[in-house]
């Protein structure tokens, strides 16, 4: 174990809020871990986990940061279709791991983001509408809870502490590993189809009305966002608003193709990447960044969505704004709103899309960014079931909404008994 006084903040993918921690330790191993906490424990000091830093909350002012990046890996039981996982693994190494054996874990759309933190916000991933979220599929978790204890915890072992670690986030301990079911997917057909922004009211009318027709084996998004004019950019967006739709079919291509049709009816199109391709190479059908940068983010789990509220908030967010946002709308429902067979703390199960928000932060203050959401959130008005962890990036002190008011109230318990010292942040808030 490495530990140090804080000073010099570990690299982080979210470079828009301060990390400067008391102390800094860089875990080598689970008992790293657990000293680190027991050490937080014993002098009452907060503890913040950190892998790759995606969906770092907020600032982090003192108290013990435990780095986990270096427990990095990757096991793949082929026969039984599982992986264990460490808490500084990546989802691209993940990918990796598993494609040699025809299989698949449930990943998001970026391969640098760390696999379990995502997990425990719940996950949702690239085939939600098919096989629900990443964290229903979890077998096992190895956590240390804030009284310093290494614990196995199963749906035998521990099964409350097993409900509120998948989709409760981070506030019962940290998690040096998980075991989690994989998917015997081993192509698939996508890929995105990019419009001319001008046209965003009227791809954003056909694409939620394709969305009603499509099978639970396609889980798709939109995306809005003026990409900048600059050399690197691809010549047929730069400097343009572009309203793009992306899919991820488990299908043959074939089917693929006739499930895509009504898209490439909407019109001309920037660029059309549909294809079938090794599931390894899935991350090309969102492109994410994969450069450090600076940013603040909001997701909204929707009851459902209709084309003029959609159109409007597409206006608000656009060129017209005065930052630059990027919106995304992913289509839930299908596998991501049944019950898993162990239940868990995943909220908003029966919601039809998430909303989500990102806007870079460079040249651009956090109050009008936070100004602009609100418009958004007033626009979509009852619509707005709550807000979704994962993806509400730089507002720390921004908690409420993130679970429904029971589930809420569970987890407060849960955190009551396992942190009564706070220090994981002190009483939920839900």
């Amino acid at each position: 174990m490495s530990s140090r006084p804080g000073g010099s903040a570990p690299a982080s993918f979210q470079t828009g809020f301060p990390i400067r921690p008391d102390r800094l330790v860089e875990a080598r191993t689970p008992d790293d871990v657990r000293e680190a906490v027991a050490y937080a424990a014993g002098r009452g000091l907060r503890v913040t986990a950190h892998a790759t830093g995606h969906g770092l909350p907020g600032a982090v002012e003192g108290g013990v940061l435990v780095v986990t990046r270096a427990l990095d890996s990757v096991t793949v039981d082929p026969v039984a279709r599982t992986a264990t996982i460490g808490a500084g693994a990546t989802w691209g190494a993940v990918t990796a791991a598993a494609a040699p054996h025809g299989l698949a874990p449930l990943n998001g759309s970026s391969p640098s983001v760390g696999a379990v933190s995502y997990t425990l916000g719940g996950g949702l991933g690239i085939l939600a509408r098919q096989f629900g979220y990443a964290s229903d599929h979890v077998r096992a978790l190895e956590v240390v809870t804030p009284d310093g204890v290494p614990r196995r915890v199963t749906p035998e072992r521990e099964p409350e502490l097993f409900w509120g670690l998948r989709g409760g986030g981070r506030r019962l301990g940290v998690v040096t590993s998980l075991e989690i079911g994989l998917v015997a997917v081993e192509r698939l057909y996508g890929g995105s189809i990019a419009f001319d922004g001008e046209r965003a009211a009227e791809v954003v009318d056909r694409y939620l009305g394709w969305t009603r027709t499509v099978p639970e084996s396609l889980t798709s998004s939109l995306a809005a966002l003026p990409y900048p004019d600059l050399p690197q950019v691809p010549e047929e967006v730069r400097g343009r608003y572009v309203v793009s739709v992306r899919v991820a079919f488990t299908g043959d291509a074939a089917e693929g193709e006739r499930l895509v049709a009504p898209l490439r009816a909407i019109g001309p199109a920037l660029e059309d990447s549909f294809r079938e391709m090794p599931y390894a190479e899935s991350p090309t059908i969102h492109n994410d960044p994969p450069f450090a940068h600076a940013y603040y983010g909001e997701g909204l789990m929707l009851r459902g969505l209709e084309a003029e509220r959609a159109a409007r908030v597409l206006e608000l967010t656009g060129p017209g704004a005065q930052m630059m946002n990027v919106v995304q709308l992913n289509h839930l429902g299908g596998a991501s709103a049944e019950r898993p067979r162990v239940a868990s703390a995943v909220p908003y199960r029966d919601a039809g899309f998430l909303l989500r928000l990102l806007s870079p932060l460079d040249g651009t203050d956090v109050p009008s960014v936070r100004s602009l959401y609100g418009e958004v959130s007033g626009v979509l008005g009852p619509l707005v079931q709550g807000r979704a962890a994962n993806f509400c990036f730089g507002g720390g002190d921004r908690t409420a909404g993130f679970h429904e008011p029971e589930t809420a109230k569970r987890l407060a318990g849960l955190v009551s008994q396992y942190d009564p010292a706070g220090l994981f942040g002190g009483p939920y808030e839900g």
